[in-house]
């Protein structure tokens, strides 16, 4: 059965609340309103999805989105919102991609200054052991930046990870730096 997502504003939230903590819970997408990193499974509250979740859920066929007057969003007019919203969208929502294509989980990196953070098991379940730097393709990357970046991963015990996508190949790859100290 596929989960109603609605399009409030410039969120993507499940407001039902079975269907959230299953979600959240199996697989760990989305968050839960006020709660950083739920670790009793008996949550009932609504479920609000980044747009890299909301994406990679439709394009699974999991959820539909439904916007403000309860018509149905396409995956092409989600990801054109998506694209108006976030620097770097279509890059970025590919290496989430193939990270959740691969098994892990991916959540939000700000706190770390980073793209994302990557679990093998989950949050609350095990330390994230990457932080993950999504670059443009072309973009320069500036040394005192990476070192800054090895500073803060080392620090909080994680691998730092830059990935871009290669245009020709429309492929993500990857460089993992380690501080060697």
């Amino acid at each position: 059965m596929m989960i109603t997502a609605y399009k409030i504003g410039k969120k993507i939230i499940i407001l039902d609340k079975e269907a959230a903590n299953n979600l959240y819970f199996r697989h760990f997408y989305g968050k839960f309103h006020a709660i950083p990193k739920p670790k009793i499974p008996n949550i009932k509250r609504e479920l609000e999805l980044s747009p890299f979740d909301a994406l990679y859920l439709m394009e699974k066929n999991i959820i539909k989105v439904l916007d403000e007057e309860n018509k149905p969003l396409s995956i092409e007019d989600l990801e054109r919102e998506f694209v108006k919203e976030y620097e770097n969208f279509k890059e970025v929502y590919k290496v989430y991609k193939d990270f959740r294509d691969k098994g892990y989980i991916v959540k939000s990196g700000m706190k770390f200054g980073s793209t994302f953070t990557i679990y093998k098991l989950g949050p609350g379940l095990d330390h994230a052991p990457f932080l993950v730097h999504v670059l443009p393709y072309n973009e320069k990357l500036d040394p005192i930046e990476i070192i800054r970046a090895g500073r803060l991963s080392h620090s909080v015990r994680k691998k730092f990870v830059i990935a871009f996508v290669d245009p020709e190949k429309e492929k993500s790859q990857y460089y993992i730096f380690k501080w060697l100290m």
